[in-house]
């Protein structure tokens, strides 16, 4: 129960950091981290609901959120020094990364 509580936390942390960052990046147009946050912020969302339900599918689906938040890490750290968001970002992005990807081995 433990781990689900993380996961779910870390998921919907990973959901408002990346919100915070599309919407600095808008401003600077800056496309291609608004469609990883965007991307990142979905599955994310996706990920937490399927945890919360104890879909069988929640293993396959942390694997490809740690892929999309790791992707996500990359780009927001490029960005780090112009927005406070795209550094919190890319940190949140990282743990939940590190979450999901522990995720997928853990046992029902």
């Amino acid at each position: 129960m433990r781990s689900l509580k993380v996961s779910i936390e870390a998921c919907l942390e990973c959901l408002l950091a990346c919100e915070r960052c599309i919407t600095d990046c808008v401003k600077d147009a800056n496309h291609d981290c608004v469609a990883l946050c965007r991307d990142c912020a979905d599955i994310c969302t996706l990920c937490a609901k399927f945890e919360a339900r104890g879909s069988v599918f929640s293993k396959k689906l942390h694997a490809l959120c740690a892929e999309i938040c790791n992707a996500c890490a990359i780009e927001c750290a490029k960005h780090a020094d112009h927005h406070a968001s795209c550094k919190e970002c890319a940190e949140a992005c990282r743990k939940c990364a590190e979450i999901c990807a522990q995720m997928t081995s853990v046992t029902a």
